[in-house]
């Protein structure tokens, strides 16, 4: 498994309803609205890579609000 981070950008007002809507998808581990550059992180687990291309684009991103997503994913050095 790996996990990624998702720093979510959305509409002014719409952080608090995407981080609801995000923790219920699953292989979302958790999704949190916060301060800053983004408004909601979102923490996603997926077999590989393609999984996790497939989680964020076909799930994540189609969710109202949401304008930009940027994904960082875990490594271990």
């Amino acid at each position: 498994m790996m996990e990624a981070y998702i720093l979510i950008q959305t509409e002014v007002g719409k952080a608090g309803m995407v981080a609801k809507a995000c923790a219920g998808i699953p292989g979302v581990l958790s999704a949190h609205d916060v301060t800053g550059p983004y408004d909601v992180i979102v923490l996603a687990e997926a077999r590989n890579v393609d999984e996790l291309g497939k989680l964020v684009v076909a799930r994540i991103q189609t969710v109202e609000g949401i304008t930009r997503t940027l994904t960082c994913p875990v490594i271990h050095i």
